[in-house]
């Protein structure tokens, strides 16, 4: 990633790009590197094209690229929705043929770069194969635990920050490992420590809260430990913080099915990186509940579930106030045998 942003930088410039992946914040980022060193700032406004194919076609994609731009050396194309890459229905059917075409020779005036944030592209067509070997691909899905951590460094470093590796540890633990999240405080930290600081441990645990994700999983570990009273005040602090409570709902849902479910690969031998790869989550998450999931069968993880899905009804259906629904369904814990 790093590689076409220097590319990019340096002013070597591909006439198509596809950006690919869930992680929207790397594929937003490349675009911006790209449109900043592209075009000069007074020719984006009119030099910037924008087509969604869930209402345009490739045709007229292919027709602007091969007009001339109205002010400086060159424009640049965005396509949203290139769902013709993947195995979805398209909402237009769009003739590709067209694109094929334009492939073998295309303008030298005009940078067409497709925005496709999906896991994967569809590499048994004939018109991905092409795209992927003529155009410069960035692949942008969530990274691993490690290249997290090197990102992270890398950020640091690019700032003229230092960072201990403690830091990192802290930063993760408190911000999870959402890119876009992490951004935001590496920048925070960076600009408090300013060029040449260094960010500690301490530094980190005082400017960086914790994520509702964290919260959630820090109640599971209350409950853990059989401190019921503990995870009742953290319940406070998310209800005080105005966090939804059916979103509190939800992800103490998803926390106590990635239970279930690392339980159940762990008595397959599964390790810690098949599991994250085939339940499509990230390692880290995994290594988490790996931590837990001794503390609980499988009979009282699945009770837990179905009384989550019982306060979710509670709650959709008003049969009781929110808060309440959240404060029974934790007190209701404290019955299971750890």
């Amino acid at each position: 990633m790093n590689a076409l942003h220097k590319k990019l930088k340096q002013g070597q410039f591909a006439p198509l790009y596809v950006l690919y992946g869930t992680e929207t914040y790397f594929i937003n980022e490349t675009l911006n590197v790209l449109l900043s060193h592209a075009l000069e700032e007074q020719d984006r406004e009119f030099n910037t094209v924008t087509y969604d194919l869930d209402e345009a076609y490739l045709d007229d994609v292919v027709e602007d690229a091969r007009t001339l731009p109205f002010f400086g050396e060159r424009k640049v194309i965005i396509v949203k929705s290139p769902y013709f890459l993947t195995s979805q229905k398209e909402k237009i059917e769009q003739n590709v043929k067209v694109l094929e075409t334009y492939l073998t020779e295309p303008s030298p005036f005009s940078i067409v770069v497709f925005i496709a944030p999906f896991e994967k592209l569809d590499e048994r067509k004939k018109i991905t194969k092409l795209l992927k070997k003529q155009a410069e691909v960035l692949e942008a899905n969530p990274l691993q635990i490690q290249d997290v951590r090197k990102w992270v460094k890398e950020r640091a470093d690019e700032q003229g920050v230092s960072m201990e590796t403690d830091a990192v540890d802290m930063l993760l633990e408190l911000a999870g490992s959402n890119v876009m999240m992490l951004s935001q405080e590496m920048n925070k930290l960076c600009l408090y420590t300013g060029t040449g600081g260094t960010v500690t441990k301490q530094l980190v645990t005082e400017l960086v809260p914790k994520s509702v994700e964290q919260n959630v999983f820090t109640l599971v570990e209350k409950v853990v430990r059989k401190d019921i009273a503990g995870a009742m005040r953290i319940l406070d602090e998310l209800l005080v913080q105005q966090e939804e409570p059916i979103k509190i709902l939800a992800l103490l849902a998803g926390q106590f099915r990635l239970l279930y479910q690392v339980k159940e690969l762990q008595q397959h031998g599964y390790a810690q990186n098949q599991m994250a790869s085939h339940l499509g989550v990230h390692p880290y998450r995994v290594k988490l509940a790996m931590n837990q999931t001794s503390s609980f069968s499988f009979e009282e993880l699945r009770n837990i579930i179905n009384s989550l899905a019982d306060a979710d009804y509670d709650i959709k259906t008003g049969k009781m106030e929110k808060r309440l629904v959240l404060e029974f369904f934790i007190m209701s814990l404290k019955h299971i045998k750890l």
